[in-house]
């Protein structure tokens, strides 16, 4: 028992480090600038559910995954953090990203799924994480693993829904400057992810 709460603790407080629900608001707003509240919810809701679908399937299947299609763990944060770097310095831009515009383009639910869902939630430290901690795990060790993803994502989701109270308790000023600095994260996280990437391309 005193095994399954350490395993469980482990694993939150890695998810909890690489996926922070608080972190992940400033960028939503971002994202969503220009949405109303029905359009931010489905958004939400989308990004979470697809998020929560993509890691549990990498927790599940993932090794299968990479070599049935060829896929390597160094391509797949080469390419993620290309995009986070994008999406963060965009950011800095006091502008929205151009991976998406309500002025010129109807809604497009497809934002919830890139770069909301993947890579910024299911991004590949999120997935590398989940795979990692059930690479030598039992049946209970990889259901406490999802089961503690679910809480993130449900979390999340929650944190998304009401990103506008949020907004309201912290103050406008506060979270323009939490906008700034989560891009500069996202910034810093994709190139972190890129030199992961390149660096475990040459160091095989």
């Amino acid at each position: 028992m005193e095994n399954i709460w350490h395993y469980s603790f482990t694993v939150f407080m890695a998810f909890f480090a690489i996926m922070n629900p608080i972190v992940n608001i400033p960028i939503f707003i971002k994202l969503t600038e220009g949405l109303d509240q029905k359009q931010k919810k489905k958004v939400a809701k989308t990004a979470t559910i697809v998020a929560f679908i993509i890691v549990t399937g990498f927790i599940v299947i993932g090794k299968y995954i990479f070599e049935i299609f060829g896929l390597t763990i160094p391509s797949f944060k080469v390419f993620g953090g290309i995009l986070i770097f994008f999406i963060g310095f965009e950011m800095l831009q006091s502008k929205k990203p151009s991976i998406k515009s309500h002025d010129i383009q109807p809604f497009d639910e497809g934002l919830a799924i890139s770069p909301l869902a993947i890579p910024i939630l299911a991004g590949p430290g999120t997935i590398v994480t989940g795979m990692n901690f059930v690479a030598a795990a039992n049946y209970v060790q990889v259901l406490i693993t999802i089961l503690i993803f679910a809480l993130f994502t449900f979390l999340t989701f929650q944190g998304f829904r009401y990103s506008e109270y949020v907004v309201r308790f912290f103050g406008k000023k506060i979270f323009f400057i939490f906008g700034k600095l989560a891009g500069i994260i996202l910034g810093v996280l994709g190139a972190n992810m890129l030199l992961e990437g390149i660096h475990l391309s040459f160091d095989k």
